[in-house]
Protein backbone atom coordinates (compact mmCIF):
# COMPACT_ATOMS: atom_id res chain seq x y z
CA UNK A 1 0.00 0.00 0.00
CA UNK A 2 1.32 3.91 -0.82
CA UNK A 3 1.86 5.95 1.83
CA UNK A 4 -1.96 7.18 1.68
CA UNK A 5 -3.56 4.35 0.56
CA UNK A 6 -5.25 5.40 -3.18
CA UNK A 7 -9.23 4.90 -3.54
CA UNK A 8 -11.42 4.02 -6.96
CA UNK A 9 -14.93 5.50 -6.01
CA UNK A 10 -17.39 4.26 -8.67
CA UNK A 11 -20.92 5.93 -8.51
CA UNK A 12 -24.09 5.94 -10.52
CA UNK A 13 -24.38 9.66 -10.61
CA UNK A 14 -22.79 12.31 -8.93
CA UNK A 15 -25.00 15.03 -8.41
CA UNK A 16 -26.01 17.73 -5.33
CA UNK A 17 -27.03 15.34 -2.51
CA UNK A 18 -26.41 12.25 -4.33
CA UNK A 19 -25.14 9.24 -2.09
CA UNK A 20 -22.35 9.64 -4.43
CA UNK A 21 -21.56 13.77 -3.93
CA UNK A 22 -22.08 13.30 0.01
CA UNK A 23 -20.25 10.45 0.34
CA UNK A 24 -16.63 11.14 -2.10
CA UNK A 25 -17.04 14.67 -1.48
CA UNK A 26 -16.11 14.15 2.24
CA UNK A 27 -13.17 11.66 1.74
CA UNK A 28 -12.04 14.20 -0.79
CA UNK A 29 -12.06 17.47 1.21
CA UNK A 30 -12.73 16.52 4.51
CA UNK A 31 -15.69 16.81 7.05
CA UNK A 32 -16.60 17.99 10.75
CA UNK A 33 -15.37 15.50 13.50
CA UNK A 34 -15.89 16.54 17.05
CA UNK A 35 -14.21 19.59 17.55
CA UNK A 36 -11.86 20.10 13.65
CA UNK A 37 -11.90 19.57 10.43
CA UNK A 38 -11.05 15.91 9.72
CA UNK A 39 -9.10 15.54 6.46
CA UNK A 40 -9.05 11.96 5.49
CA UNK A 41 -5.53 10.04 5.29
CA UNK A 42 -5.98 8.49 1.60
CA UNK A 43 -6.46 9.86 -1.75
CA UNK A 44 -9.70 9.47 -4.05
CA UNK A 45 -7.68 9.49 -7.17
CA UNK A 46 -10.26 7.22 -9.94
CA UNK A 47 -13.84 8.10 -10.31
CA UNK A 48 -16.08 6.07 -12.55
CA UNK A 49 -19.71 7.95 -12.76
CA UNK A 50 -22.31 5.77 -14.59
CA UNK A 51 -24.84 8.26 -15.82
CA UNK A 52 -24.58 12.40 -16.36
CA UNK A 53 -27.72 14.39 -15.27
CA UNK A 54 -28.08 17.63 -15.91
CA UNK A 55 -26.83 18.51 -12.63
CA UNK A 56 -23.60 16.22 -12.38
CA UNK A 57 -21.33 17.73 -10.25
CA UNK A 58 -18.25 14.82 -11.17
CA UNK A 59 -16.78 16.87 -14.08
CA UNK A 60 -16.37 19.97 -12.04
CA UNK A 61 -14.69 17.76 -9.16
CA UNK A 62 -12.02 16.68 -11.47
CA UNK A 63 -10.91 19.88 -12.52
CA UNK A 64 -11.15 21.19 -9.25
CA UNK A 65 -8.50 18.29 -7.57
CA UNK A 66 -5.93 17.95 -9.91
CA UNK A 67 -5.04 14.00 -8.64
CA UNK A 68 -8.45 12.78 -9.39
CA UNK A 69 -9.27 11.44 -13.19
CA UNK A 70 -12.56 10.15 -14.70
CA UNK A 71 -12.23 6.57 -16.26
CA UNK A 72 -14.62 5.25 -19.04
CA UNK A 73 -14.87 1.93 -17.08
CA UNK A 74 -14.74 0.66 -14.20
CA UNK A 75 -11.53 -1.51 -14.92
CA UNK A 76 -9.93 1.37 -15.94
CA UNK A 77 -10.46 3.36 -12.67
CA UNK A 78 -9.01 0.33 -10.92
CA UNK A 79 -6.08 0.10 -13.08
CA UNK A 80 -5.52 3.85 -13.46
CA UNK A 81 -5.34 3.01 -17.26
CA UNK A 82 -3.19 0.28 -16.83
CA UNK A 83 -3.30 -3.52 -16.99
CA UNK A 84 -3.45 -4.50 -12.89
CA UNK A 85 -5.18 -2.97 -9.67
CA UNK A 86 -3.92 0.11 -8.74
CA UNK A 87 -5.73 1.30 -5.83
CA UNK A 88 -5.93 0.55 -2.20
CA UNK A 89 -9.79 0.52 -1.74
CA UNK A 90 -12.90 0.87 -3.87
CA UNK A 91 -16.22 2.80 -2.57
CA UNK A 92 -19.18 1.59 -4.72
CA UNK A 93 -21.82 3.81 -4.30
CA UNK A 94 -25.02 2.56 -7.14
CA UNK A 95 -28.02 4.87 -5.02
CA UNK A 96 -29.80 6.95 -7.18
CA UNK A 97 -30.28 7.64 -10.96
CA UNK A 98 -32.61 6.73 -13.80
CA UNK A 99 -32.95 2.68 -13.58
CA UNK A 100 -35.36 0.28 -14.47
CA UNK A 101 -38.05 -0.11 -11.70
CA UNK A 102 -39.26 -3.92 -11.66
CA UNK A 103 -43.25 -4.92 -11.10
CA UNK A 104 -42.07 -5.29 -6.86
CA UNK A 105 -40.76 -1.89 -6.71
CA UNK A 106 -37.61 -2.47 -6.44
CA UNK A 107 -34.96 0.14 -8.69
CA UNK A 108 -32.40 -2.26 -10.25
CA UNK A 109 -29.64 -0.30 -9.01
CA UNK A 110 -26.25 -1.83 -10.56
CA UNK A 111 -24.64 -2.75 -6.97
CA UNK A 112 -23.98 -6.74 -8.75
CA UNK A 113 -22.80 -5.55 -11.73
CA UNK A 114 -20.04 -3.18 -10.60
CA UNK A 115 -19.57 -5.54 -7.54
CA UNK A 116 -18.74 -8.39 -10.49
CA UNK A 117 -16.41 -6.35 -12.55
CA UNK A 118 -14.40 -4.96 -9.17
CA UNK A 119 -13.20 -8.14 -8.85
CA UNK A 120 -12.53 -9.29 -11.95
CA UNK A 121 -10.34 -6.98 -11.73
CA UNK A 122 -8.92 -8.63 -7.97
CA UNK A 123 -8.94 -11.92 -10.29
CA UNK A 124 -6.86 -10.53 -12.83
CA UNK A 125 -4.27 -9.17 -10.59
CA UNK A 126 -4.24 -11.76 -8.23
CA UNK A 127 -4.68 -9.29 -5.28
CA UNK A 128 -7.43 -7.91 -3.60
CA UNK A 129 -8.62 -4.54 -1.40
CA UNK A 130 -11.37 -3.54 0.92
CA UNK A 131 -14.31 -2.56 -0.85
CA UNK A 132 -17.26 -0.65 1.15
CA UNK A 133 -20.87 -0.71 -0.87
CA UNK A 134 -23.42 1.26 -0.23
CA UNK A 135 -26.72 0.57 1.57
CA UNK A 136 -28.19 -3.13 0.51
CA UNK A 137 -25.85 -5.89 -1.57
CA UNK A 138 -28.67 -5.89 -4.38
CA UNK A 139 -31.99 -5.95 -5.15
CA UNK A 140 -31.47 -9.81 -5.64
CA UNK A 141 -30.51 -12.30 -2.69
CA UNK A 142 -29.00 -14.87 -4.53
CA UNK A 143 -26.33 -12.19 -6.25
CA UNK A 144 -26.34 -10.40 -2.49
CA UNK A 145 -25.48 -14.28 -1.03
CA UNK A 146 -23.14 -14.74 -4.11
CA UNK A 147 -21.29 -11.07 -3.54
CA UNK A 148 -20.80 -11.92 0.07
CA UNK A 149 -19.09 -15.56 -0.57
CA UNK A 150 -16.56 -14.03 -3.17
CA UNK A 151 -15.30 -11.52 -0.23
CA UNK A 152 -14.63 -15.09 1.62
CA UNK A 153 -13.12 -16.12 -1.11
CA UNK A 154 -10.88 -13.21 -2.32
CA UNK A 155 -10.16 -12.61 1.10
CA UNK A 156 -11.04 -9.04 1.30
CA UNK A 157 -12.62 -6.62 3.82
CA UNK A 158 -16.42 -5.81 2.76
CA UNK A 159 -18.24 -3.10 4.59
CA UNK A 160 -22.11 -2.43 3.19
CA UNK A 161 -24.41 -1.04 4.89
CA UNK A 162 -26.77 2.14 5.50
CA UNK A 163 -25.56 5.17 7.54
CA UNK A 164 -28.53 4.91 9.94
CA UNK A 165 -26.84 2.09 12.71
CA UNK A 166 -23.27 4.10 13.26
CA UNK A 167 -25.25 8.06 12.91
CA UNK A 168 -25.86 10.32 15.89
CA UNK A 169 -28.59 8.36 18.81
CA UNK A 170 -30.91 10.78 21.18
CA UNK A 171 -30.06 9.36 24.03
CA UNK A 172 -26.46 8.39 22.93
CA UNK A 173 -26.93 4.90 24.05
CA UNK A 174 -26.55 1.20 23.23
CA UNK A 175 -28.88 -1.65 23.88
CA UNK A 176 -26.40 -3.80 26.48
CA UNK A 177 -24.37 -6.69 24.73
CA UNK A 178 -26.37 -10.03 25.90
CA UNK A 179 -29.53 -8.40 26.54
CA UNK A 180 -32.66 -10.73 26.66
CA UNK A 181 -34.53 -8.85 23.69
CA UNK A 182 -38.11 -10.76 23.41
CA UNK A 183 -39.53 -7.96 20.82
CA UNK A 184 -38.72 -4.70 18.49
CA UNK A 185 -40.04 -2.52 16.98
CA UNK A 186 -39.12 0.03 13.99
CA UNK A 187 -40.56 3.20 12.57
CA UNK A 188 -39.33 5.18 10.03
CA UNK A 189 -40.36 6.64 6.29
CA UNK A 190 -40.10 6.14 3.09
CA UNK A 191 -40.63 3.25 0.51
CA UNK A 192 -40.27 -0.33 -0.08
CA UNK A 193 -36.90 -1.70 -0.52
CA UNK A 194 -34.65 1.66 -0.96
CA UNK A 195 -35.73 2.87 2.19
CA UNK A 196 -36.93 0.02 4.04
CA UNK A 197 -33.77 -1.11 4.35
CA UNK A 198 -32.77 2.15 6.77
CA UNK A 199 -34.82 1.04 9.29
CA UNK A 200 -34.11 -2.63 9.09
CA UNK A 201 -30.56 -1.87 9.63
CA UNK A 202 -30.95 0.67 12.64
CA UNK A 203 -32.90 -2.22 14.28
CA UNK A 204 -30.61 -4.92 13.29
CA UNK A 205 -27.91 -3.20 15.02
CA UNK A 206 -29.63 -3.27 18.15
CA UNK A 207 -30.71 -7.35 17.62
CA UNK A 208 -27.60 -8.24 16.76
CA UNK A 209 -26.35 -7.21 20.57
CA UNK A 210 -29.05 -9.74 22.15
CA UNK A 211 -28.44 -12.42 23.72
CA UNK A 212 -26.93 -15.61 22.31
CA UNK A 213 -25.65 -13.12 19.30
CA UNK A 214 -27.79 -13.19 15.66
CA UNK A 215 -29.58 -16.36 14.78
CA UNK A 216 -31.26 -15.80 11.83
CA UNK A 217 -34.68 -15.19 10.37
CA UNK A 218 -37.38 -18.05 10.17
CA UNK A 219 -40.10 -16.09 8.42
CA UNK A 220 -41.46 -12.62 6.92
CA UNK A 221 -44.72 -11.23 6.19
CA UNK A 222 -45.42 -7.67 4.67
CA UNK A 223 -48.69 -6.17 5.51
CA UNK A 224 -49.99 -2.55 3.09
CA UNK A 225 -53.17 -0.23 3.92
CA UNK A 226 -56.15 -1.86 5.89
CA UNK A 227 -53.61 -4.95 6.74
CA UNK A 228 -51.29 -3.01 8.45
CA UNK A 229 -53.96 -1.16 10.46
CA UNK A 230 -55.77 -4.55 11.30
CA UNK A 231 -52.92 -5.93 12.26
CA UNK A 232 -52.24 -2.83 14.96
CA UNK A 233 -55.68 -3.75 15.88
CA UNK A 234 -55.39 -7.03 16.59
CA UNK A 235 -51.91 -6.11 18.75
CA UNK A 236 -49.17 -8.00 16.22
CA UNK A 237 -46.74 -5.87 17.54
CA UNK A 238 -46.52 -4.31 21.03
CA UNK A 239 -48.53 -1.19 21.34
CA UNK A 240 -45.91 0.06 24.06
CA UNK A 241 -43.00 -0.10 21.46
CA UNK A 242 -45.32 1.46 19.35
CA UNK A 243 -45.54 4.27 21.19
CA UNK A 244 -42.40 4.45 22.86
CA UNK A 245 -41.43 5.22 18.80
CA UNK A 246 -43.20 8.02 17.88
CA UNK A 247 -42.52 9.49 21.60
CA UNK A 248 -38.77 9.01 20.69
CA UNK A 249 -39.76 11.35 17.44
CA UNK A 250 -38.61 14.49 17.02
CA UNK A 251 -41.53 14.57 14.04
CA UNK A 252 -44.56 13.25 15.45
CA UNK A 253 -47.42 14.68 13.26
CA UNK A 254 -50.63 15.42 14.95
CA UNK A 255 -54.01 15.44 13.26
CA UNK A 256 -54.77 19.29 15.19
CA UNK A 257 -52.42 21.76 13.54
CA UNK A 258 -53.53 23.95 16.09
CA UNK A 259 -52.33 21.63 18.89
CA UNK A 260 -49.04 21.05 18.87
CA UNK A 261 -49.03 18.77 21.84
CA UNK A 262 -51.20 16.22 21.14
CA UNK A 263 -50.78 12.29 20.86
CA UNK A 264 -53.08 11.05 18.01
CA UNK A 265 -55.76 8.42 18.51
CA UNK A 266 -56.10 5.59 16.27
CA UNK A 267 -58.54 7.12 14.49
CA UNK A 268 -56.37 10.10 14.00
CA UNK A 269 -53.51 7.94 12.63
CA UNK A 270 -54.79 7.10 8.72
CA UNK A 271 -55.60 10.97 8.00
CA UNK A 272 -51.84 11.68 9.16
CA UNK A 273 -50.86 9.31 6.56
CA UNK A 274 -49.89 10.56 3.36
CA UNK A 275 -49.80 7.63 2.05
CA UNK A 276 -50.23 3.45 3.23
CA UNK A 277 -48.49 2.44 5.63
CA UNK A 278 -45.88 -1.12 5.21
CA UNK A 279 -45.23 -3.15 8.19
CA UNK A 280 -43.16 -6.32 7.75
CA UNK A 281 -43.50 -8.89 10.71
CA UNK A 282 -39.98 -10.84 11.12
CA UNK A 283 -39.58 -13.81 13.27
CA UNK A 284 -36.20 -14.38 14.26
CA UNK A 285 -34.86 -18.20 14.73
CA UNK A 286 -34.09 -18.24 18.32
CA UNK A 287 -38.13 -16.77 19.19
CA UNK A 288 -37.71 -13.08 19.20
CA UNK A 289 -40.46 -11.33 17.28
CA UNK A 290 -39.57 -7.87 15.18
CA UNK A 291 -41.64 -5.30 13.44
CA UNK A 292 -40.80 -2.85 10.87
CA UNK A 293 -43.57 0.31 10.23
CA UNK A 294 -43.03 2.25 7.26
CA UNK A 295 -45.52 5.71 8.06
CA UNK A 296 -44.47 8.42 6.02
CA UNK A 297 -45.60 12.29 6.93
CA UNK A 298 -46.80 10.91 10.81
CA UNK A 299 -42.80 10.72 11.19
CA UNK A 300 -39.70 12.00 9.03
CA UNK A 301 -37.25 10.07 11.25
CA UNK A 302 -36.81 6.91 12.47
CA UNK A 303 -36.98 5.40 16.30
CA UNK A 304 -36.71 1.87 17.72
CA UNK A 305 -37.68 0.53 20.88
CA UNK A 306 -37.10 -3.49 22.21
CA UNK A 307 -39.02 -5.01 24.89
CA UNK A 308 -36.38 -6.31 27.63
CA UNK A 309 -36.84 -9.23 29.50
CA UNK A 310 -36.57 -8.04 33.82
CA UNK A 311 -37.04 -4.40 32.41
CA UNK A 312 -40.34 -2.38 32.79
CA UNK A 313 -39.99 -0.09 30.14
CA UNK A 314 -38.99 -0.23 26.72
CA UNK A 315 -35.52 0.61 25.52
CA UNK A 316 -36.28 3.49 22.84
CA UNK A 317 -34.17 5.69 20.80
CA UNK A 318 -34.05 7.95 18.23
CA UNK A 319 -31.27 7.32 15.27
CA UNK A 320 -30.36 10.98 14.38
CA UNK A 321 -30.21 12.19 10.72
CA UNK A 322 -30.30 15.91 11.26
CA UNK A 323 -31.88 17.67 8.75
CA UNK A 324 -31.60 15.36 6.43
CA UNK A 325 -30.14 14.47 3.06
CA UNK A 326 -31.81 18.29 1.82
CA UNK A 327 -29.70 20.27 4.32
CA UNK A 328 -26.68 19.50 5.99
CA UNK A 329 -26.57 15.58 5.97
CA UNK A 330 -23.88 14.82 8.84
CA UNK A 331 -24.87 11.95 9.10
CA UNK A 332 -22.93 10.72 6.23
CA UNK A 333 -19.29 11.92 8.53
CA UNK A 334 -19.65 8.37 11.13
CA UNK A 335 -19.96 6.29 7.79
CA UNK A 336 -16.77 8.18 6.32
CA UNK A 337 -14.98 7.44 9.10
CA UNK A 338 -15.36 3.86 9.59
CA UNK A 339 -14.92 3.56 5.41
CA UNK A 340 -10.97 5.42 5.93
CA UNK A 341 -10.76 2.66 8.46
CA UNK A 342 -11.92 0.51 6.50
CA UNK A 343 -9.28 1.21 3.82
CA UNK A 344 -6.67 2.25 6.02
CA UNK A 345 -6.47 -0.71 8.36
CA UNK A 346 -8.31 -3.33 6.44
CA UNK A 347 -11.24 -3.27 9.67
CA UNK A 348 -15.15 -3.39 9.25
CA UNK A 349 -17.08 -2.31 12.13
CA UNK A 350 -19.56 -5.26 11.88
CA UNK A 351 -19.72 -8.19 10.01
CA UNK A 352 -20.80 -8.53 6.59
CA UNK A 353 -23.71 -10.81 7.58
CA UNK A 354 -25.26 -8.05 8.94
CA UNK A 355 -25.86 -6.38 5.80
CA UNK A 356 -26.68 -9.72 4.31
CA UNK A 357 -29.69 -10.56 6.76
CA UNK A 358 -31.07 -6.80 6.23
CA UNK A 359 -30.50 -7.56 2.02
CA UNK A 360 -32.79 -10.33 2.77
CA UNK A 361 -35.05 -9.11 4.82
CA UNK A 362 -35.49 -6.46 2.62
CA UNK A 363 -36.42 -8.60 -0.36
CA UNK A 364 -38.18 -10.98 1.71
CA UNK A 365 -40.89 -8.13 2.39
CA UNK A 366 -40.86 -7.01 -1.03
CA UNK A 367 -41.50 -10.37 -2.07
CA UNK A 368 -44.66 -11.03 0.60
CA UNK A 369 -46.00 -7.96 -0.21
CA UNK A 370 -45.97 -8.75 -4.07
CA UNK A 371 -47.43 -11.75 -3.51
CA UNK A 372 -50.52 -10.79 -1.54
CA UNK A 373 -49.13 -10.33 1.98
CA UNK A 374 -48.02 -13.98 1.90
CA UNK A 375 -45.93 -15.24 5.27
CA UNK A 376 -43.06 -16.11 3.57
CA UNK A 377 -40.92 -18.92 5.01
CA UNK A 378 -37.21 -17.90 5.05
CA UNK A 379 -34.91 -21.08 5.30
CA UNK A 380 -31.92 -19.16 3.16
CA UNK A 381 -31.87 -16.64 6.27
CA UNK A 382 -30.35 -18.86 8.69
CA UNK A 383 -27.31 -16.33 9.05
CA UNK A 384 -25.47 -16.45 12.74
CA UNK A 385 -22.83 -14.36 13.78
CA UNK A 386 -21.94 -12.31 16.90
CA UNK A 387 -20.59 -8.92 17.56
CA UNK A 388 -18.64 -7.79 20.23
CA UNK A 389 -19.83 -5.31 23.29
CA UNK A 390 -17.93 -2.46 21.47
CA UNK A 391 -20.32 0.47 20.26
CA UNK A 392 -19.94 1.46 16.67
CA UNK A 393 -22.33 4.72 16.42
CA UNK A 394 -20.97 8.57 16.79
CA UNK A 395 -21.26 9.40 20.32
CA UNK A 396 -20.32 12.45 19.87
Amino acid sequence: MAARPRVAALVTEYRKYSHGQNIVDRLIGGYGWETRWHRPELDVVALYVDQFPESDLSRERVERHPDLAMYPTIAEALTLGGEQLAVDGVLIIAEHGNYPLNEKGQTLYPRYEFFQQTVEVFRNSGRSAPVFLDKHLSWNWDWAREMVATSYELDFPFMAGSSVPVCRRVPSVDLSHGAEVEEMVVVGVGGIDSYCIHSLEGMQSLAERRQGGETGVVSVQGLRGDSAWRALDDGVWDPALFEACLCRSLTLTPADESNRHTYPTREELPQILTNDPVVYCIEYADGMRATMLLMESLVRDITVAARVKDRSDPFSLLFYLGAGHHMQPNFFNPLCQHIENLIINGQTPYPIERTLLTTGMTASGVESLFQGEKKLATPHLDIHYQVGPESTFRRT
